[in-house]
């Protein structure tokens, strides 16, 4: 139910805008981890150094750079088997690396090979575009011609008219495109067995304050 007593301090209209500007994917992020467990703490590290050594001559063969190969993380724990008797299997050692692709063509034959180079977890692959920054600014620019739309909207039917801008409010992009996502659905490809997603959403919003003067 609308409070009478809502507004405090009336000064104007204020409004929302937002908009999305669709890309079609240029680049791929691959988010895998080999894991590795031996008796020995030096042992677990040696196998793993090992594979993420096959992992990367595998993504040389491919035209991969090493450049293009990022390490997020190397963890070292004990490994139990928890069944009717607790037993300690050894050491695990861990390295998670993100790996960025620009040839999306090459996304399945890159998954497979190193999966059989001793990649045993693959955590997700992100698709993205690399021209994110211009693409934002023109989604922020759409935003902002939509919140003034309709803020005029609203002041033709109030029977005044648009002062200046007194407010402008960035509105969290990343929150933003989450709510796009959940309203637009999955997506998806073409429909053809292709992995790759068709577009790349990139949105923007703002809250913008106009004064306003009588008509």
């Amino acid at each position: 139910m609308f409070d009478k007593h809502s507004i405090d301090a009336p000064w104007g209209a204020s409004v929302f805008g937002a908009a999305s500007v669709d890309a079609a994917p240029d680049l791929a992020r691959l988010r895998v981890a080999i894991a590795e467990t031996r008796p020995k703490p030096g042992e677990a590290f040696e196998a793993t150094r090992g594979g993420v050594n096959r992992i990367r001559d595998v993504l040389r063969g491919h035209g991969i750079p090493d450049t293009a190969v990022s390490t997020s993380r190397l963890d070292l724990k004990s490994s139990w088997d928890y069944g009717s008797k607790r037993k300690f299997l050894g050491y695990e050692c861990t390295a998670s690396f993100v790996i960025e692709l620009r040839e999306l063509d090459l996304l399945e034959s890159v998954l497979v090979d190193v999966v059989e180079a001793g990649a045993n977890q693959v955590d997700g692959v992100e698709f993205d575009v690399s021209a994110k920054k211009e693409l934002r600014a023109q989604a922020r620019t759409a935003a902002v011609a939509a919140a003034r739309e309709k803020a005029e909207l609203y002041a033709e039917a109030a029977q005044v008219r648009l002062g200046p801008v007194v407010h402008i409010k960035d509105v969290d992009s990343d929150q933003l495109q989450n709510s796009y996502r959940s309203h637009r659905g999955g997506g998806g490809g073409d429909g053809d067995g292709d992995l790759t997603p068709g577009r790349i959403s990139v949105t923007a919003g703002v809250v913008i304050g106009f004064s306003l003067i009588g008509g």
